[in-house]
């Protein structure tokens, strides 16, 4: 009898592996926020070929089940009047670009029903993000411009604030330096005309006064497009419990970020001690890709081996998934990775190919197959579909 268990056990596993990956592969996953194109403009990468850097390509893609995904259109602070919107239509013209030579693999789409027609089609569906609202450089006709070139999301801040809204970084150091805090009557307008265009109004990198200044003002469900659980970690990007309950009654949803130090609280720490040891490296890859951010993406890519030590186990960000659901109901969660947008995320979570081991590990938590379309994407699809009305 001993014999046969062993052989037994494997069959189940076998079993429950291939019953993981005809759920994940018969859900629609929509991933609301990739930051592929503005590394690609530096790289120069081929995305529609495997690439052995990087989290995403095309290939990738489709091994990973990925439906449809919202690029961010990104750049930092040190863009602002005069050259932010210039930045953000060049980052848009490269994913125009990906798309004239992949035509086979990917379309620009702009609402849940060309997004369905696309995954009929088997093509990736593209949607764009912008995130940070200095891009549209104080100017109602830069969205209507951004709009029309497919803007889905506009995140109303990155971490530096603009005129209009304040950021969660700003409202938690330069709260007492602030001209204003959360949404000034200008900042209101801007929400009132992203939902008038069917834009989603995104709340991640927002301050606290600003997130709830938008759900006084907003007359759609909004999207957190990359954040976590703030009461497992307590970092400023991720939203705490009255925020969660408060994003729920709006209709909205938050889609988990997969960055290791959104996951994990002591993640800081370490990534402190890696910083100080290799300090001048990232220092001087900086200044190479114009942002201190990817020199330590980079400087972690040179020493893999000890940059892994410091990520978090899989089943952490699992915990960020469940506490959400559990909080505020299964209608109410998703999928935001920031893939190419962070040095660091979960053990096992290194490409856009490895998002059926998130259908997997819920699974094990007895989620049923209803529920993980609905986190996989279905939710992000509702969302979509009630600020665009298609």
């Amino acid at each position: 009898m001993k014999k046969l268990l062993l052989p037994l056990l494997l069959f189940s596993l076998k079993l429950s592996a291939q019953n993981a990956q005809q759920i994940h592969q018969r859900a629609i996953l929509i991933d609301t926020h990739n930051d592929v194109l503005s590394t690609q403009l530096i790289t120069k990468n081929d995305l529609g070929k495997r690439q052995s850097t990087g989290n995403f390509d095309l290939v990738r893609a489709k091994e990973g089940g990925l439906d449809a995904q919202i690029f961010s259109i990104w750049c930092g602070e040190k863009y602002g009047k005069g050259t932010a919107f210039a930045q953000a239509n060049q980052e848009i013209d490269s994913l125009y670009a990906l798309i004239k030579r992949n035509p086979d693999k990917i379309v620009l789409v702009r609402n849940s029903a060309e997004l369905k027609k696309a995954v009929d089609q088997k093509k990736l569906a593209a949607l764009i993000g912008v995130e940070g609202g200095h891009m549209i450089e104080d100017r109602m006709d830069y969205i209507d411009s951004l709009a029309k070139r497919g803007m889905r999301y506009l995140t109303l801040t990155w971490n530096n604030s603009t005129s209009w809204a304040t950021s969660a970084r700003d409202e938690v150091i330069k709260k007492d330096s602030l001209k204003h805090l959360g949404l000034t009557d200008y900042g209101k307008q801007i929400v009132h005309h992203l939902n008038e265009l069917g834009v989603m109004v995104d709340v991640s990198h927002v301050g606290e006064r600003t997130f709830y200044d938008v759900l006084a003002t907003t007359n759609k469900p909004v999207i957190a497009s990359h954040s976590c659980v703030y009461n497992i970690n307590p970092n400023r990007r991720n939203l705490k419990d009255d925020q969660l309950k408060a994003l729920a009654k709006n209709g909205g949803v938050v889609c988990v970020n997969f960055y290791s130090g959104f996951v994990d609280s002591t993640y800081a720490a370490k990534v402190t001690t890696f910083y100080l040891k290799y300090k001048t490296e990232i220092d001087s890859l900086g200044k190479v890709y114009n942002d201190a951010d990817l020199g330590f993406i980079k400087t972690s890519s040179l020493h893999q081996a000890e940059a892994d030590k410091l990520r978090p186990p899989l089943s952490m960000l699992i915990q960020h998934i469940d506490y959400i659901v559990k909080l505020i109901g299964i209608d109410h969660v998703g999928i935001g990775s920031d893939f190419d947008g962070s040095e660091s995320f979960p053990l096992g979570m290194d490409s856009v190919a490895d998002y059926p081991k998130v259908t997997a590990e819920l699974l094990k938590l007895n989620y049923t197959e209803k529920d993980i379309d609905k986190i996989l994407g279905g939710n992000v699809m509702r969302v979509l579909k009630a600020n665009t009305g298609k």
